[in-house]
């Protein structure tokens, strides 16, 4: 592969940062993922910052990806799969703003294609409330801290039984028929 390959990034909140990246790193043509803070209002905050829910970050996913081994429609995809876009201000077990959902765009081409996807699956019918995650531009991105890059894979029985156990796998076993 070209070294001047030109990567792109998308920038997700989907609750819990740690129960996002294993989906995103698993994906071909997802070159790095780095969880983080975003869409707040104080520079440079802290893990402690931002669980308090006063900064207005949101808990998020920053992915670097290659356009042309994944196109940006599979990792909206692949985000609508791994959260529940009804839920107002949390995700599962977790509530609050900072776990709020959030597709936060770097141009308006990933703008135009998060509203069309949001559109077809409200228009699928196979939620019964509103879709809330909100279509927002991205804005600055601070990485959190070192303990929380690739959490499940440093801290993996940790993970397991906070990802088993939120609430989120039985969601969405259920939602997209999954055995």
């Amino acid at each position: 592969m070209s070294s001047n390959t030109h990567l792109e990034k998308a920038t997700f909140a989907g609750g819990c940062f740690w129960c996002m990246q294993p989906f995103f790193d698993n994906t071909k043509g997802v070159k790095k993922t780095t969880v983080g803070y975003t869409g707040g209002h104080v520079a440079d905050p802290s893990y402690e910052d931002v669980s308090s829910g006063e900064t207005g970050h949101a808990e998020s996913i920053q992915v670097e990806f290659d356009p042309k081994e994944v196109p940006y429609e599979r990792l909206l995809d692949l985000y609508w799969h791994n959260i529940d876009p009804t839920q107002v201000n949390g995700q599962f077990a977790d509530e609050g703003t900072q776990y709020r959902t959030v597709i936060f765009y770097h141009s308006e081409e990933q703008k135009r294609i998060a509203e069309q996807s949001k559109k077809a699956l409200e228009a699928s019918g196979r939620f019964d409330k509103p879709i809330v995650t909100q279509i927002l531009p991205a804005t600055t991105f601070y990485p959190a801290e070192d303990y929380h890059q690739k959490y499940y894979l440093k801290s993996t029985s940790q993970y397991n039984m906070y990802h088993n156990f939120s609430g989120r796998v039985q969601y969405l076993d259920k939602t997209w028929e999954k055995n």
